[in-house]
């Protein structure tokens, strides 16, 4: 792999995922003729979907980096915990949201084939569950102990 010339070319696409998420931000911003509206299952679903990537790389980051650097590497594993658990929490919202079709019925459920949308490829709760196994297999039970992983909503 080539170094950019400047540090300002790097990561090019960290660099726009980061654009996209401001831009996102901005148009939730109120306006003076009418507030945002209110987060929906598909908006929290990318929001999910976004989170764990950004988890993926942190663990890979953290894998790289502890050897050489080992205080660096425990950060980075400390702010991969932290992820998880922000996207456990998106996970959880998924589940209070009312779905599309329906609102306060068995759909809220965490059972993917019985989502009132249709099962997509990958499901907020099948991938929230592969993301949990790669957090259990490398964080203590003791990070853990307030989170759970399985999709009992």
């Amino acid at each position: 792999m080539i170094s950019p010339a400047h540090p300002a070319d790097a990561h090019p696409y960290l660099r726009a995922a980061n654009a996209g998420v401001r831009h996102h931000t901005r148009a939730l911003a109120p306006s003076d003729t009418s507030p945002p509206p209110p987060a929906d299952r598909l908006h929290l679903d990318v929001l999910h979907a976004h989170l764990t990537t950004v988890h993926q790389l942190l663990d890979r980051l953290a894998e790289t980096t502890r050897p050489p650097h080992p205080a660096a590497g425990r950060h980075l594993a400390t702010a991969h915990t932290h992820l998880w658990q922000a996207a456990s929490e998106v996970h959880a919202a998924f589940h209070l949201l009312p779905s599309s079709t329906t609102a306060g019925t068995e759909s809220s459920t965490c059972r993917p084939e019985r989502l009132p949308e249709g099962p997509p490829v990958l499901t907020i709760c099948q991938r929230h569950l592969a993301a949990g196994h790669v957090v259990r297999r490398k964080t203590t039970p003791t990070d853990l102990r307030a989170h759970t992983t399985a999709c009992a909503r």
